[in-house]
């Protein structure tokens, strides 16, 4: 529901949306084929892989030296966007740290709301001539946090409203505001479907108030669902949320109780994600001390495998391998598009976006966001220029992302990017992990099982670290696999 190529336990519109904010690093070691594989013989949904992790989704990325970013951004700036765009607006604030969440910013203070919604509508208006905002239709628009929420209904409709207004946004184009029902009302969410939102997404996690209270929730199960289903009963736009497996003394019945919840409210598109034990965050923490029992990642499987077989079994269809829909009103588009690599552009102190063959982030201190604002100047904080095969491996994490994979698309741009042979390059690794019990092929498709959709991040990862490998030609070990397959 909240967006990015990106692993559970993070919110895709929010921190997990915001491309930028998904890796640092400039490409991986060469390592040998094997070393991709996944393990045989036993439970995949169990031990395929040794654990689940967030996917590097910059392979091959190279940093832009500070002194260059001010040039490099203005000749970014000054082309018009080409293929599929999306835009991301970022609202950096949180009425408390949940213990799980790795991407806390700032903490919410009512004062700071207008100011800061008066820089960010700054930002949209000051570059509303410039071609990378003014060209090109825009399919997505996402406001994330951080608690977009957490605005006053005033503040959040004249966001919208001014976004539709300075971006050329598609006529059917999803905007989604992601939130808690802890700061959320229904006064706050007419003001936004009346500015235009038609998508909104809220923090769940779980409806279990002993969890609930475990990991920082403030909202009581009982208000929780009442909250929902008035906001569904609104008939305004998609009403999504997210639920995580893997919480701290989290059972197979708690779970259960929770997925049957979400089907019973209406609501019309469902994530489900295993809960992601970031470094630095208190849950970590906690659970290095032995505060806390997580549950195991072989048993991390079992709990995605159950909350698959009680959508299936009430006709949810999946749109992604973590997301299900109930009707054909959600979309899911903004996660989709921004997980192929569409252009994203990004607005807000924090805010990570795609353009021109590069990554970029908006400067995160809110103070300095502002300044640079106010004075005209740039806020963009860091630039990572993409590999020369970025949109090869943009394609491999879309359609991994929805759980198959298009062996002729992937083979015609192999063949056009790297003027190379997909079968040499791929079919080692990818006959492995059908052995595995991970995928099936036929002439066309690579279709993931449950199991591969379960292991999809991990896979990913794996197959992009592999083909940039290979064609690099990092060393002997990648160009003898290929040659000799």
């Amino acid at each position: 529901m909240r967006p990015t190529t990106l692993e559970a336990g993070t919110r895709p519109g929010s921190r997990s949306a915001d491309p930028a904010r998904r890796a640092e690093g400039t490409g991986v070691a060469s390592k040998p084929l094997d070393a991709f594989f996944a393990r045989e013989g036993g439970e995949p949904l169990a031990d395929a892989f040794a654990a689940k992790h967030a996917i590097h989704p910059f392979i091959g990325l190279s940093p832009v030296p500070p002194s260059d970013w001010e040039e490099t951004w203005r000749t970014i700036a000054a082309a018009p966007r080409t293929g599929q765009s999306v835009a991301y607006l970022h609202i950096p604030f949180c009425a408390n740290h949940c213990l799980f969440c790795g991407f806390y910013q700032n903490p919410w203070r009512e004062a700071d709301g207008a100011d800061y919604a008066d820089a960010l509508v700054d930002h949209l208006r000051r570059d509303r001539d410039l071609p990378y905002q003014a060209e090109g239709p825009i399919r997505a628009a996402y406001f994330g946090g951080g608690t977009p929420t957490a605005l006053s209904a005033r503040d959040l409709a004249r966001l919208i409203e001014v976004m539709r207004r300075h971006l050329p946004l598609a006529a059917d184009c999803e905007i989604t505001v992601e939130g808690r029902a802890h700061d959320f009302d229904l006064e706050k969410a007419r003001a936004a479907f009346a500015a235009g939102a038609n998508r909104v997404s809220i923090g769940v996690q779980t409806f279990d108030d002993r969890l609930r209270r475990r990991i920082g929730r403030k909202t009581p199960r009982a208000a929780l669902i009442g909250f929902l289903e008035r906001l569904v009963g609104l008939d305004q736009g998609a009403i999504v949320i997210d639920l995580i497996y893997g919480l701290p003394d989290q059972t197979m019945a708690i779970w259960e109780a929770d997925v049957r919840a979400a089907i019973d409210i209406g609501l019309d598109g469902i994530d489900l994600y295993a809960l992601n034990l970031i470094p630095g965050t208190p849950l970590h923490a906690a659970t290095d001390k032995g505060k806390f029992a997580v549950t195991s990642a072989s048993e991390l499987g079992a709990y995605y495998r159950r909350g698959a077989e009680l959508l299936d079994a009430a006709r949810w269809q999946t749109l992604s391998t973590s997301h299900w829909r109930s009707g054909s009103r959600e979309r899911n588009l903004y996660n989709l598009e921004v997980k192929s690599g569409a252009n994203c552009l990004a607005f807000g102190a924090g805010a990570g976006g795609f353009l021109g063959g590069y990554s970029y982030r908006i400067v995160a201190d809110v103070a300095d966001y502002r300044n640079r604002i106010a004075r005209g100047e740039s806020p963009v904080g860091g630039l990572m220029r993409q590999p020369g095969h970025h949109r090869l491996f943009n394609f491999v994490k879309g359609d991994m992302e929805r759980g198959r994979l298009d062996r002729r698309a992937l083979a015609a741009m192999l063949r056009q990017s790297a003027s190379r042979d997909l079968g040499p390059v791929t079919d080692p690794l990818l006959a492995q992990w059908e052995r595995a019990g991970l995928l099936a092929r036929d002439d066309r498709w690579i279709d993931l099982t449950l199991a591969g959709r379960f292991w999809q991040v991990a896979m990913t990862q794996n197959l992009l670290e592999w083909l940039d490998q290979a064609l690099r030609g990092a060393d002997g070990s990648a160009r003898q696999a290929t040659t000799n397959a």
